[in-house]
């Protein structure tokens, strides 16, 4: 199932209409498998439906993200990023001094969060799991 699909049948789900706003941030962020910054979804929004508002990209944003569809995630110390939950899970590791991003998609948490489940008695619906390090780019570029 495609991002923009899990996303329509958490709307549905949940009870929330398919608006426009809704629809069309769903299909960008699915387009660009995520991480965008609000600034470059506000971009893409209105090229392609000039008719949304700032607001009503906001507020979807805001709805999507309560309802676990996408979350957000500080990166470079203060751009937040937008990104699609396929599956519940997202992994990617940032590079210290660049800030670049590299996904990762094989998750090897189901261990530890069966453990966390049963040790807090909750259940866990989704992770985002964000690995600080330096990438081989800034090492070569420390060694010379």
């Amino acid at each position: 199932m495609s991002d923009y699909s899990a996303g329509v049948e958490a709307l549905r789900k949940a009870g929330y209409k398919l608006t426009s706003p809704r629809l069309t941030i769903l299909q960008i962020l699915d387009d660009s498998n995520g991480h965008l910054t609000s600034t470059e979804l506000l971009t893409l929004v209105e090229q392609r439906d000039p008719s949304i508002g700032r607001a009503s990209v906001f507020r979807t944003l805001d709805l999507m993200t309560k309802l676990g569809i996408i979350w957000s995630s500080v990166q470079g110390g203060s751009t937040i990023h937008y990104m699609s939950m396929p599956g519940g899970h997202h992994h990617h590791i940032v590079c210290t001094n660049c800030h670049k991003l590299i996904e990762f998609k094989e998750c090897r948490l189901s261990t530890l969060i069966a453990s966390l489940e049963q040790e807090y008695n909750v259940q866990i619906e989704g992770h985002l799991l964000e690995l600080f390090g330096v990438c081989e780019d800034c090492r070569v570029d420390e060694v010379r």
